[in-house]
């Protein structure tokens, strides 16, 4: 099963991260939201994080381990936050199984195909080399080369762990991303349709959703509403919390 942060109580919230993150980059939100009256799962999806890592790698997998979570911990009438790579998950997840679900909310994806744009990125990580047992600062300057950045480096070093003493290593799996980086971009299935109420985040800054998308967006998701947070880019939810959550909540706290 899937690793995963539990926190509060009350009706079943399910967060969802983006590709290369873990469950750990909702922890604040994640909080918030507990507070508010929901019982939080941030989960870890497979090969990355704490859960479990696997030469199978694609939405029609990650989909099957988020239902056999929820079959697991006896959850059903949830509400379901995705972010990028985790909002094509949620996507295909409550298109496929729409009894699990109650309100759908996406963050800065849409069901389009996205061509490969990691490519710098794994570049750098492929550059670490962890048989010279680097320091986390040594990690960080071979990152530096490939991504200026500083918040994308930052964002990555958090799935940096210590395996054993005085070795480093990932936490997600970046062989099976070599081999299977397609499987990302993929688009949602034609017919897939949900019909309940969906809320789209876009970041203002961000490329990923543009204008000439929305059309796409509702004819998979009708019952749809779509927002937008000024001045942020992909990481939206990191750099302005304070919107996100307020966008959030009152988009759940509606009947």
């Amino acid at each position: 099963m899937l690793y995963s942060k539990i926190e509060g109580e009350g009706k079943p919230l399910l967060i969802l991260h983006g590709f290369l993150g873990m469950s750990d980059n909702w922890k604040t939100l994640g909080t918030q939201f507990a507070s508010d009256g929901f019982q939080v799962h941030m989960l870890d999806l497979r090969n990355h994080g704490r859960s479990l890592q696997s030469e199978e790698f694609s939405y029609e997998f990650m989909v099957q381990d988020v239902v056999e979570y929820c079959q697991g911990h006896n959850l059903n009438s949830i509400d379901i936050i995705g972010h990028s790579m985790g909002g094509k998950v949620a996507m295909l997840l409550v298109t496929s199984y729409p009894e699990l679900i109650d309100k759908l909310i996406v963050a800065d994806i849409g069901p389009k195909f996205y061509p490969q744009h990691h490519q710098t990125i794994l570049a750098g990580l492929n550059a670490v080399d962890f048989a010279n047992k680097p320091s986390r600062s040594d990690v960080e300057a071979t990152l530096s080369e490939y991504i200026t950045d500083f918040g994308t480096r930052q964002f990555l070093l958090k799935s940096l762990y210590w395996q054993e003493p005085g070795q480093l290593a990932f936490r997600f799996n970046l062989s099976v991303f070599n081999e299977k980086m397609e499987e990302i971009g993929v688009a949602l299935p034609e017919n897939a349709i949900f019909n309940k109420p969906t809320l789209f985040i876009r970041g203002g800054n961000s490329n990923y959703i543009l204008d000439s998308d929305f059309e796409v967006i509702k004819k998979h998701f009708p019952n749809l509403k779509i927002e937008t947070i000024p001045n942020a880019g992909h990481w939206l939810h990191a750099e302005n919390p304070k919107m996100f959550h307020e966008l959030v909540i009152s988009f759940l706290e509606i009947n």
